[in-house]
């Protein structure tokens, strides 16, 4: 991964005071919300009741001390009964992945990630079926996936799902059973410049999801002829790119609460940082996917990627799904609305009432999930070639 330190000290950047921020940490595991969702609400209230303050490293590894229990329960229980060490698995896992959010960038954020992907790992062998590592050639580096295909039909259409600016792969692919209880293969990969993605976020870094589209080709277990592309949060900008340049290989691409063009703008970035929607360091995870050592590095570098401005829009375009919320203080509602204006055709699904990718208390995020988005996928890979 490319990482260049943001000078903020080692304190987490929140206006919200530790009281505060405990709190929302806490309604948010209660709630079952991002970017705790899956966590043990009882697990949460026992590492926040433990932390005295804010800074990064005491925050790391208080998670990351309750994931280790879980780790070696996990151990103990696989060999007897193997689903209750995948459950504990998953636990350990979903507690390392938020000790090393949003952004690897202590000493111990960074020896944190890969316990993470271990523990992800480990539970991804119990699943059935089981999770497949893929590595891919690619550059002088190597492209790691994860893929799960149904059991029947084969070949299995599929989804290539991308991960945001700070979730990760193994995030896309833990929800995986959704998608294969539908006939529906998973493919999950890195948004780059984050996670184990061998490429940096610049213009052509689409040249990875190139790379992974060519294996999944090769391949007689997926229908690489029925694929969509989904980008939820910071991936729908690479689900939208693709959709324009990889139009002849894909039946459609999901845009789901992605930046295209006035996100990368100085006057949306500069207020967005203090989106409450964001728990902390949003600063620190922008500029680590940008390579910016500041805010002004960010705020120079972030216009050179708006796709307006690339001219990748001027492009046919394969069908899309547009979503998001109307009042998303994370990504400007008026990057689908660009998008819409581009391409009438698009569908679209805009919440009024909804924050970022869409979500309210009356949609969460599984019922967007289940009633707009695997709908539109499901047409999309059934329709006509």
């Amino acid at each position: 991964m490319w990482y260049v330190p943001i000078t903020t000290g080692n304190l987490l950047v929140t206006k919200r005071t530790l009281d505060e921020l405990k709190r929302e940490v806490q309604r948010r595991a209660d709630r079952n919300l991002p970017p705790v969702a899956g966590i043990d609400p009882a697990d949460a209230r026992a590492v926040l009741a433990g932390i005295g303050g804010l800074e990064r490293d005491e925050w790391a590894q208080a998670w990351s001390a309750a994931a280790d229990r879980h780790l070696e329960r996990a151990v103990e229980l696989e060999p007897a009964d193997p689903q209750q060490g995948g459950r504990e698995y998953w636990q350990a896992w979903r507690l390392f992945n938020f000790a090393r959010w949003p952004v690897e960038n202590t000493p111990f954020k960074r020896y944190t990630y890969p316990r993470a992907l271990a523990a992800f790992r480990n539970y991804g062998r119990l699943m059935d079926p089981p999770l497949e590592l893929v590595r891919i050639p690619f550059e002088n580096e190597v492209i790691v996936g994860y893929l799960r295909v149904p059991r029947a039909p084969r070949p299995a259409p599929l989804v290539l799902g991308i991960s945001g600016l700070d979730s990760r792969k193994e995030d896309v692919m833990a929800y995986g059973d959704a998608y294969l209880a539908r006939g529906i293969a998973l493919f999950a990969l890195d948004l780059p410049g984050t996670g184990e993605a061998p490429a940096r976020l610049e213009a052509k870094a689409d040249r990875l999801f190139s790379a992974a589209l060519d294996h999944l080709a090769r391949r007689d277990d997926v229908d690489a002829g029925r694929l969509v592309v989904q980008g939820r949060s910071w991936s729908g900008y690479w689900a939208t790119k693709l959709a324009h340049t990889e139009r002849s290989r894909i039946c459609g691409a999901v845009m789901h609460g992605g930046p295209v063009h006035h996100y990368f703008q100085r006057d949306w970035l500069l207020p967005s940082l203090d989106s409450p929607e964001y728990l902390y360091d949003y600063l620190p995870a922008k500029a680590a996917l940008f390579g910016a050592g500041n805010a002004d590095e960010l705020f120079e570098l972030a216009p050179r990627c708006s796709l307006l401005t690339l001219g990748v829009l001027d492009l046919p375009c394969a069908p899309m799904l547009l979503v998001n919320g109307a009042r998303d203080s994370q990504i400007p509602i008026s990057d689908l609305h660009l998008l819409r204006s581009r391409c009438p055709s698009h569908d679209a699904w805009i919440n009024p009432d909804g924050g970022h990718m869409g979500r309210s208390t009356d949609w969460p995020a599984k019922r967007i999930f289940d009633e707009v988005l695997m709908p539109w996928i499901v047409r999309r890979l059934n329709a006509p070639a």
